[in-house]
């Protein structure tokens, strides 16, 4: 229990406790009652010398009469020093058993408590160090309360061990402050410090809950090869010289959301369960990471007033409404991307990294991520300005483009892969067998389809069946989800975009993709209209399906061969027959040469043969190719040739057409 409270001293101006018995405090009793005050002092004995003034010489004396010889230094009960001041503070060594008291004190010259040992709870709360202090392998066994001190010059905790609580919320570090080392077992308090000087937490290790929120750095702020195995916070702190987190090691979630950057960060190789950088600010920021997150890392609101280049593997990053001032490159590794309503007054490229990332020419190990091992996912860029953004080797299957401008001007490089249509056979209506054609697809147009199919919502973590269209997030909201001509617009944008990177076969499957919307639109499209793509859809595909149309292209010459043979060529090509006048007087003839209609009279079963089927196939052959074969036909045989000629080079362009679509750079 702390000492009973006691009247000052007895001289004038002195707010110094009395000693027991005595009308004086220490530094004013007499020397032979001090004396006998430390006389009757042994170690581990209780003190009460508030608001008393230790001169130098004063406190040495105290300490030598509270030393064990046992421990070999001194050994100190309760000791309640609250208001204390101090000339030389030497503590070193020094073990204090019971709860010690110094809120209040000041030090004017050295405080040194390097290798103290408190058993029990420590409070400087509001003491002021004036020169150096040192806290050096301090053993804090109990709280340590540090909470609106003062240290007018370097601070050093190196080796440090707070096993409790250590509040230091709202103290100001002047000088250096020095955490190299520390161990933080309890939760930590840094609540609203300001740290004039560089603070270096370099190999800290923080246990419990850590809470930097509000804390401001003046200078550089170094936590290398720091741990954290606890929630860390430090939203709203303000870096105001280089940061560094280098090698640093956070095992839950860590929080910057509205911290402040004015100076460069260094998060080179640093590892993170969980990222909140949500609403922070980069002033001078050349360089993100290279650094590793186990789950999320949250860039939502973010700014970037610099050129930035990025360089993450995280299972998931959010850039919604991150805003870039200046060009940014984002290299990523197995992350699913958010850009949603992004603000890109630069260019902007997000580029899946092909390796690990390397720091110093030694590469990053992605130890957090050995479960993840697939490429990088745009989830959406919607409310973006594409015109910005160069997307490189990114995987858009589930990529959300309704509500993005100007995506006509948006830059797909490398390898882009998009979503696929079902595959397998299905059946219409229970009996017709079908099967879709592969092409690439947006997502849009799944959710689409899924929502007019039907399809149940896939639960959560499901992957979907590619059997079967992706359902969208607002698949239980239909009026959330686009409609065939906002798709539409979508792909006719897209399509721009690919034939201005002179990727044709990619500008067919959305120009087909194009078609199939304005094919199922029933508020823009008119009925003649979708009558007439639909008879392009089945004819050739919308002149992108070559073996369609050369399918069609065949029936009908199959079919032309058959009507020729059955209808079209006469029982064999008649002859000319000359006729004319002899006047009786003798003098000019005339001739007349006629022709007889060409018939056909045979026996059906006498039609189909071998001679009959290659003068048919000569015909249609010739059709096919706008000539005309020569051949006497019937009257039947003449029509079935007029369209045949008409409709069969139609089929062979179109045919033509879709492989050309699909060959051309």
């Amino acid at each position: 229990m702390s000492p009973a409270p006691r009247s000052t001293c007895s001289t004038a101006g002195c707010p110094g406790v009395r000693i027991p018995d005595q009308g004086y405090c220490l530094m004013h009793v007499a020397e032979e009652d001090r004396a006998a005050y430390f006389a009757g002092l042994s170690p581990g004995s209780p003190i009460d010398h508030r608001c008393t003034h230790f001169p130098d010489h004063l406190l040495p004396r105290l300490m030598e009469a509270l030393y064990d010889p046992e421990a070999g230094c001194a050994r100190i009960g309760e000791a309640d020093l609250r208001g204390a001041e101090f000339e030389q503070a030497d503590f070193d060594r020094a073990i204090f058993t019971g709860t010690v008291r110094l809120s209040e004190a000041k030090f004017y010259e050295r405080a040194s408590f390097n290798e103290v040992q408190f058993l029990g709870n420590a409070w400087f709360d509001g003491a002021h160090f004036h020169k150096v202090a040192g806290f050096s392998e301090a053993r804090f066994s109990g709280q340590a309360g540090f909470g609106t001190a003062k240290f007018d010059a370097q601070a050093s905790y190196d080796q440090a061990q707070f096993t409790g609580l250590a509040a230091f919320d709202d103290a100001r570090f002047s000088g250096a402050a020095r955490f190299y080392g520390a161990k933080f077992d309890g939760q930590a308090v840094f609540i609203g410090a300001r740290f004039s000087g560089s603070a270096g937490y370099t190999a800290a290790q923080f246990s419990s809950h850590t809470e930097f929120g509000g804390a401001e750095f003046a200078s550089d702020a170094g936590f290398n090869s720091a741990v954290f195995s606890a929630p860390a916070r430090f939203a709203g702190a303000r870096f105001s010289g280089t940061a560094h987190f280098v090698m640093a090691k956070f095992s839950s979630d860590a929080h910057f959301g509205a911290a402040i950057f004015s100076g460069e960060t260094a998060f080179d190789g640093a590892q993170f369960f969980g990222a909140d950088f949500s609403g922070a600010l980069f002033s001078l920021t050349t360089q993100f990471g290279p650094l590793e997150c186990a789950r999320e890392i949250d860039l939502s609101g973010a700014v970037f007033e610099v050129p930035v280049s990025l360089e993450i593997a995280a299972v998931a990053v959010r850039f919604e409404r991150t805003r870039w001032e200046s060009t940014a490159t984002l290299r990523l590794r197995h992350a699913t991307v958010d850009l949603s309503h992004a603000v890109l007054t630069n260019p902007v490229a997000v580029t899946a990294h092909p390796a690990l990332f390397r720091r110093g020419g030694i590469e990053v190990r992605e130890n957090l991520l050995r479960a993840s091992r697939g490429g990088v996912r745009v989830s959406s860029v919607r409310g973006v300005d594409a015109a910005h953004l160069v997307l490189t080797d990114i995987d858009l299957v589930d990529c959300l483009f309704a509500g993005a401008f100007h995506l006509d001007q948006l830059r797909l490089e490398g390898r882009c892969t998009f979503a696929s249509t079902p595959t397998g056979r299905h059946r219409r209506y229970l009996v017709c067998p079908y099967r879709w054609s592969s092409r690439r697809t947006l997502a849009e147009e799944h959710h689409w389809r899924a929502q007019v199919a039907g399809q149940p919502a896939l639960p959560d973590g499901r992957p979907p069946s590619p059997r079967v269209w992706r359902t969208g997030p607002n698949h239980s909201s239909p009026t959330l989800t686009p409609d065939p001509e906002d798709v539409a617009t979508l792909y006719r944008q897209l399509r721009k975009a690919f034939e201005d990177g002179k990727n044709e076969p990619g500008a067919a499957d959305f120009y087909y993709g194009e078609m199939e919307m304005r094919r199922h639109d029933r508020v823009d499209t008119t009925t003649g209209e979708r009558f007439l793509l639909r008879g392009y859809w089945l004819l050739s595909g919308y002149g992108l399906r070559a073996s369609r149309a050369l399918g069609w292209l065949l029936a009908a010459m199959a079919v032309t061969i058959v009507l020729m043979m059955g209808l079209g060529l006469p029982d064999s090509s008649p002859e000319q027959v000359a006729t004319g006048t002899v006047p009786a007087g003798g003098g000019r003839v005339s001739l007349t040469v006629d022709k007889e209609d060409p018939r056909l009279t045979l026996p059906v079963a006498d039609r189909f043969t071998g001679e009959r089927v290659d003068k048919a196939v000569q015909v249609v052959l010739n059709s096919v190719v706008f000539r005309t074969s020569g051949q006497d036909l019937t009257t039947w045989g003449t029509y079935t040739e007029m369209i045949s000629r008409f409709l069969e080079p139609v089929l062979l362009a179109l045919a033509a057409l879709a492989i050309r679509g699909r060959i051309k750079r």
